[in-house]
């Protein structure tokens, strides 16, 4: 009988400590898919930041980092410029990437650093208790904001994917998710895209996901979907915002 269904093969075979429901099972798995089909496994490697991906290390049997927090981009840089025919990428949450890490990612964008950056957004800080992140909607309540956040005090959310977007350094640039089959086979397209860009020599590539947090949210898994959809993809918009065809 022939298999058609399995483990990817960079993936340990392990239980995740993630909470129920949460979509960074579903984008592991993305990445190891993607790794296997483009045979790029033995010299790949990742970035783990500080946040609830913190200890992706232990799920992807590939070569790993460990950074500071915000740092990855940095460290992702120093191993691309000393090694540039390894793969490599950084799996980040907005509360590191858009909070204490924007500057390492706009400058590693701006100079079209041949690294791929994993960016899950699910608008709050996930392993400190669900307190207001830079990408926060206006009006969600958090730990940080109980009444909603306010953006004549807070500011307004950020938009990573179309900032970076507008700098001339990026090559690939995209927003997906991955709450339903559809959308998660549109995922994996635009993460192949992204990790053939840094294979082609194109340049600075990122696939911006945007995700659900039931537990920080204080949703079951079904509902922080429905929320999803009803919120999130209003304000951060899936598509492709740059193309490596469009960088000269």
């Amino acid at each position: 009988m022939k298999q058609v269904f399995g483990r990817p093969r960079v993936l340990n075979d392990v239980v995740m400590h993630y909470c129920p429901g949460c979509h960074h099972g579903v984008i592991h798995r993305l990445i190891g898919e993607v790794v296997d089909e483009l045979g790029i496994a033995e010299r790949t490697i990742g970035i783990a930041p500080v946040g609830c991906s913190v200890l992706a290390y232990n799920y992807f049997n590939l070569d790993f980092v460990q950074a500071a927090h915000g740092r990855a981009p940095a460290v992702a840089t120093g191993i691309k410029r000393a090694l540039p025919d390894r793969v490599v990428f950084t799996y980040q949450g907005d509360g590191d990437l858009a909070a204490i890490g924007t500057a390492e990612v706009v400058h590693a964008a701006m100079r079209s650093e041949r690294i791929t950056v994993v960016f899950v957004n699910n608008a709050v800080f996930g392993m400190t208790s669900g307190q207001m992140a830079p990408t926060t909607l206006v009006g969600q309540k958090t730990t940080t904001t109980p009444w909603g956040r306010d953006a004549r005090v807070h500011g307004h959310p950020l938009r990573v994917a179309e900032m970076l977007a507008a700098l001339y350094g990026p090559a690939y640039i995209a927003r997906v998710s991955v709450h339903t089959p559809a959308q998660v086979m549109k995922a994996k397209k635009c993460l192949e895209k992204a990790f053939r860009t840094q294979l082609e020599d194109r340049g600075f590539s990122m696939v911006e996901f945007v995700s659900n947090c039931p537990t920080n949210w204080g949703l079951s898994p079904l509902d922080s979907v429905r929320w999803l959809e009803e919120n999130m993809l209003k304000y951060y918009p899936l598509g492709e915002f740059k193309l490596p065809e469009e960088v000269a």
